[in-house]
Formats: structure tokens, C-alpha cells, sequence
């Protein structure tokens, strides 16, 4: 018996050292099915998926339909080899295939169909792969995200042995809003979805109990996060941050403008020296201010940029109104009207001014949604993934959502009221004209926002060319539907109910 067992372990050893050396199989993926959802070399079939990229690329380069590999199993996604992404040489454009990059992660890249680098991927990724110290300077949309993504990965990959345990990432990513840390997680999660690398988010307004578990439960090689979220946990000791050899401080400008400096520095303290890691910084406009943080975290940073620090003003046409304080919501009004298939996004500087837009919107009978700090975070998520979805059209935000909202296809970016600071308006209306697409900027300037544009056309090096709007949209605004009438006559008279139920059940105070 123990003869004829011996002769069935050794038949089948020799069936499967045949097909590993007939490429059929390999002995990673025969013993690490128990480990990790995602395959790193799943089984072959004679049809590769259709070719596909991460965020590095313009959106113009797709080829197909994003593969998402974390809905599949491991028998429904076919084999893969480079071979299955072809890419011609182009003059003048740099490939993927062009670096040396972990066949894994250019199975995630073919997985989110793009194929040729972008000029800041095209400078900055050989630094980036080789562990250089990174100051990159690009707008918004350029696919900066793609180069430290990437960077990190094969670095990762390399020292795939050392794996961490859990509260202890090997890398981390510093975001000013939670909004971009989430996207920064969705765009890792495409690039390593055929490796074993964890991403995990860490960022404050919600699920604060969840991610606490998550950190102490599970292994995460990246973590993106906002400051304070993971100083609270570092300082439970939760999290640390002692085998953090690689940092990548995204939007560097905006985190100096929103306060964050302090907080980065106690984070920075608690990893290796800059000698130790690698440093990679990004933001949008490089101040005298960033360069001075620069040169406090980074050891000899290679310095790349992309376009001018200002706005691409070919791509994005600029048009700004005057107009009356008055005149503005007739002006948005037949906006909106006059392109009732395109995605808007409209900026107040204050919450209670986007909140009274917004009803006197729904007033109209157009339908919109509200994205400011004190929406709770799980409605600002659903209704930022209904605004990308196209399943709501019209998006009125302040500032807090400028950096965080990652849309593609929004064809026009309206700064209902003037930013005060000139940095504000550079971010918002570069929501729009993302990824080489078109895109319309409008400001409406009356009497108050006026006063703003001197700062704004210093800022940006260049003048803006102030119009009388046309007659089309000063057509008057109709008076509110019936319907919108009875529903906002409704909600008040529940509000009215509400709080003097509310007065009526108080105990008498007593005397």
C-alpha cells in the first residue's frame, strides 16, 4: 500500500514539473492559491484581456474596457504575458514597456487601459523606479499618481520577503483630503490587482472603528492617508511607522495651505531618516515654501516639471462675466439649461451659499447635489461616485472638494463667487480639461468678486479677458414649478411640526 501511494506522489511530481517547465503552470501560483486572492501568474489561455492602463496615460490612449481582476476568480482570469499588451513604438512617446517594470504591475497597467506615459511619467518615472529622491511639479490630471504608484510597487516587489505585519506599512502616502486618499487607493488597487500588494486608506470623518481593526488585523504594504487620522492612530499605537522606507507627500501646496505642516513633521519623525527612504513630493505649483520643506525631507531630490505652473490655457478656454450680484443666478441658470448633457461642477466659497444655490436650483426643477465639510462622509462619497457615474450632472461645492474631485469628462467648472486666494482658482478650474480633454472655466465677476482678479492674473502670469455675458444667458429665470413650490412648502411645515414637538415634550424649568 505505502509502495503504491509513494508511486502516485511521484507520478504526479513528474506531471507537475512538466507543465512548469512547459510554462503551463509555476510553482508560485500552485502554492500561493491559499494565500492571496490575486494571482501574480494565473493560468494560460490563448486570449490575453484587452489591453489596459493605470492613471499615467491619456484617457485617448484607452484600448478596452477596464479589467477588474478583484471581481474574478483566480480560474476566471485567463494567463497573461506581455505579449497580450502590445504597444507600438510612437516617436516622441515613451511606453511602459520602455521601463523596468514588475511584469505584475504592467499586467495592472494593461488592466486600465492606457498604453503610452505622460510627460511627467515620461521624467519622472526612471528617477522615480531607480529610488531617487522626487520634487515633481505638474497639474491635476497629468498622472502623477501613476508615477509614485508604480515606483512604490517595484520597489515592494523587489523586497517581496519582507513582508510586513500588520500596523506596520512599508510605504506611505500623505494626502491633504480624504477624497483624494480614496481615489490614490482605487487607482493602487488597478495597478497592483494581479500582485500580493495591500493598499489601505486611513482618513478621518468616518468608519474610524473599521479602519482601526484593519490596521491591527491585516497586513498593508501602502497606506494612503490624511495627517490627523494617522496621527490619532499613532498615537494608540495602532500604527507604526519604523519599517516606512518609502513617503510620497501628494499636493504638497495645498497641505501648507490647509495646515497640515506641523502634523507632517511628527509623522516624519516617527520614520526612517531621509537618508533611509525615499522621498517623493508632488504638488501642483512649487512655492518658495515648498521648496524649503523639500529641502528639510528629501536628500538631493531630482527636480522635474511639466507645463507651465500656471493653468494650460490652450486646453481650457477661460471665460469670465461681468455681472451683477443679482444676474449670477440667472446667468447659471441658463448654463445649465444650455447644456443639459454635460457634467458641471459650480464652486461657492461658503457651505450655507452652496446650500441656498443648490435649493434655489432644485427650486428651478434642476437637479443637483451638495458636496461641502459638513456632509457626512459617506454621503460625500456616494454623491461624488454619482457625479463621476454621470448619474447626477450638477455638483455645487466649495473648496474643500477642489482637490479631491477626480472626474473625468467635466465640461465646465463655474466659480459662482471669486475665490479670495488666487491658488483657489488654479485648483478649481482644473477640475475641468483633465487628461488633455477640452474644458470650460467660468467666473462670474460683480461687484465683490471683481476685486480678486488683479491676484488671480498675477498669479497665473497672465491677463483674463473680462465679457458681457450674451443675451442667451440673461434670458429671465421662470418662476419656481408648482411642484418644487409644494415640495419646499412641505418640508417646512415637517421642520415646523418637528421643533414644536420637540418644545412641547421639554420639561418646565423650574422656578
Amino acid at each position: 500500500m505505502i509502495t503504491r501511494v509513494n508511486r502516485l506522489f511521484s507520478s504526479a511530481a513528474g506531471q507537475i514539473h512538466r507543465l512548469a517547465r512547459s510554462g503551463k503552470i509555476t510553482y508560485q501560483r500552485l502554492f500561493s492559491s491559499g494565500r492571496s486572492k490575486k494571482p501574480t501568474a494565473p493560468e494560460r489561455s490563448n486570449t490575453g484581456p484587452s489591453g489596459i492602463e493605470p492613471e499615467r496615460v491619456k484617457r485617448g490612449d484607452r484600448t478596452g474596457p477596464p479589467l477588474d481582476a478583484s471581481t474574478q476568480s483566480p480560474r476566471d482570469i485567463p494567463s497573461w504575458t506581455l505579449e497580450d499588451f502590445p504597444v507600438d513604438p510612437l516617436p516622441g512617446k515613451s511606453r511602459f514597456h520602455d521601463f523596468a517594470i514588475d511584469a505584475r504591475i504592467m499586467r495592472g497597467i494593461a488592466g486600465q487601459g492606457y498604453q503610452y506615459c505622460t510627460p511627467i511619467q515620461e521624467k519622472a518615472l526612471p528617477d522615480a523606479l531607480q529610488g531617487k529622491d522626487i520634487i515633481g511639479r505638474a497639474q491635476t490630471g497629468t498622472g502623477k499618481t501613476a508615477v509614485f504608484m508604480l515606483a512604490l510597487f517595484c520597489r515592494l516587489l523587489a523586497d517581496e520577503k519582507k513582508l510586513p505585519p500588520p500596523g506596520r506599512p512599508r510605504a506611505l502616502i500623505l494626502a491633504p483630503t480624504r477624497e483624494l486618499v480614496i481615489q490614490i487607493v482605487k487607482d493602487g488597487n488597478n495597478l497592483g490587482a494581479f500582485s500580493s500588494l495591500k493598499v489601505a486608506a486611513v482618513y478621518g470623518g468616518t468608519d474610524y472603528q473599521k479602519q482601526k481593526e484593519m490596521l491591527r488585523r491585516s497586513r498593508c504594504d501602502v497606506i494612503a492617508a490624511t495627517p490627523g487620522r494617522l496621527l490619532d492612530f499613532m498615537r494608540q499605537n495602532v500604527l507604526s511607522l519604523d519599517r516606512c522606507t518609502s513617503l510620497v507627500i501628494d499636493e504638497a501646496d495645498r497641505m501648507l495651505d490647509m495646515g497640515f505642516i506641523p502634523d507632517v513633521r511628527r509623522i516624519l519623525s516617527a520614520m526612517p531618516g531621509r537618508g533611509s527612504r525615499q522621498t517623493m513630493l508632488f504638488s501642483a505649483t512649487v512655492t518658495d515654501d515648498v521648496r524649503r520643506l523639500a529641502a528639510q525631507w528629501c536628500s538631493d531630490p531630482v527636480y522635474h516639471e511639466v507645463g507651465e505652473d500656471t493653468v494650460d490655457v490652450g486646453r481650457l478656454e477661460q471665460r469670465i462675466y461681468l455681472t451683477t450680484e443679482q444676474e449670477k443666478f440667472t446667468l447659471l441658470y441658463n448654463l445649465v439649461c444650455g447644456a443639459p448633457d454635460a457634467r458641471i461642477l459650480v464652486f461657492e466659497n461658503m457651505k450655507n451659499d452652496a446650500s441656498r444655490l443648490a435649493k434655489r436650483l432644485q427650486a428651478q426643477g434642476i437637479s443637483c447635489q451638495v458636496l461641502t465639510g459638513d456632509v457626512p462622509q459617506e454621503k460625500r462619497q456616494a454623491r461624488l461616485e454619482g457625479f463621476r457615474s454621470g448619474k447626477n450632472r450638477l455638483l455645487i461645492a466649495t473648496d474643500v472638494a477642489g482637490r479631491g474631485i477626480h472626474v473625468d469628462d467635466i465640461e465646465y467648472v463655474v466659480n459662482y463667487t471669486l475665490p479670495h486666494e488666487p491658488e483657489s482658482y488654479v485648483h478649481r478650474i482644473g477640475r475641468t480639461g483633465r487628461a488633455g480633454a477640452k474644458g470650460v472655466a467660468v467666473s462670474f465677476a460683480c461687484e465683490k468678486g471683481s476685486f480678486n482678479i488683479p491676484a488671480i492674473e498675477e498669479f497665473i502670469d497672465g491677463p483674463l479677458t473680462c465679457v458681457v455675458p450674451e443675451e442667451a444667458l440673461l434670458v429671465p429665470v421662470p418662476p419656481p414649478s408648482k411642484s418644487a413650490e409644494r415640495n419646499t412648502g412641505a418640508r417646512k411645515r415637517v421642520r415646523k411640526s418637528r421643533n414644536h414637538s420637540s418644545s412641547s415634550h421639554q420639561r418646565p424649568k423650574r422656578t
